[in-house]
């Protein structure tokens, strides 16, 4: 069955809290699942989360920092104790190299699962499936740091209307389809785009092109929002957004979910992220991230 939706394991910003684990996210695209940013904890959170390391297709980080690397040790670990049957991609700024080998072998175990590196070293398209294509961009950050986003290539609606009209019903749909063509009928006669699903991750980063080249046109745009907007000069220094700044990107961009999530321990009100991205004109579906949640991908318009 056709799954999409974001399982999001942890939400904090820096360190855990009471209520908020370090980041971790999985995305899962209809038979596959793509780990994102697998902080301290994360595998204690995929139990929790009822994800298991056979759902586990691909890891992607967006930099070396502990919050949103230090799982990794752990979770290489399990992939290889449960003996996932597939290969897993693990992609990672090219930049932090060390501290992807220092976290792949941190302690002795045994090795029964083929582990894939392609590190990061530019801005551009990563791997292109049928499924999907993935991409990075690179962001600004005090350490490098690259966004990803993951786009379903373009497909075809069929229109039940013009279908009859041409007289074209059973096998012989499936037959246009294959062949472009049938008894000079072609698929642009009886079919309209249907356009391809579009998700991004963004982490730590302040505004900079590569934030604004992954949102565009999203469906889903999962994006870090560590502080509000009275607190935009922190913001800038240590290299994040407000809550406001995520949102008006994403405004800018046409995105049709926001999920603001990588909040600091200093804001008590999850609300104030909300109100804030309402406030710079977000209108479209908006999710303050929790842990342990389950967001659907928007269902194609």
């Amino acid at each position: 069955m056709s799954v999409r939706e974001l399982v999001v394991l942890g939400t904090a910003s820096q360190v855990p809290t009471r209520h908020r684990n370090h980041n971790g996210y999985l995305l899962r695209w209809d038979g596959e699942g793509i780990l994102f940013d697998p902080g301290e904890g994360t595998q204690r959170q995929m139990l929790r989360a009822g994800v298991a390391a056979h759902d586990i297709n691909r890891i992607c980080v967006t930099h070396f920092h502990g919050d949103h690397s230090l799982g990794l040790a752990g979770v290489i670990q399990r992939i290889n104790l449960d003996r996932v049957p597939h290969e897993v991609a693990a992609h990672y700024p090219a930049s932090g190299q060390r501290f992807f080998d220092r976290l792949r072998y941190a302690t002795a175990y045994r090795e029964t699962v083929r582990l894939s590196q392609a590190p990061v070293a530019a801005d551009g398209v990563l791997v292109a499936t049928a499924p999907y294509s993935l991409e990075a961009r690179r962001l600004s950050h005090p350490v490098e740091s690259y966004g990803y986003k993951l786009v379903e290539p373009d497909g075809r609606r069929m229109l039940p209307e013009r279908l009859a009209e041409h007289g074209i019903a059973g096998p012989e749909v499936g037959r246009l389809q294959r062949e472009g063509e049938l008894r000079g009928v072609t698929l642009d006669d009886v079919s309209e785009v249907r356009r391809g699903q579009r998700f991004a991750f963004v982490m730590d980063t302040r505004l900079c092109d590569g934030v604004h080249a992954l949102a565009e046109g999203c469906d889903m745009l999962v994006i870090e929002s560590t502080f509000l907007d009275e607190d935009v000069r922190l913001a800038a220094e240590h290299g994040h957004l407000t809550a406001g700044q995520a949102a008006a990107a994403a405004r800018d961009a046409r995105v049709r979910h926001l999920v603001l999530t990588h909040f600091s321990q200093r804001y008590s009100d999850p609300e104030e992220f909300a109100s804030q991205a309402r406030a710079a004109g977000f209108d479209g579906e908006l999710t303050v991230a929790r842990d342990l949640t389950r967001i659907p991908v928007p269902k194609r318009v």
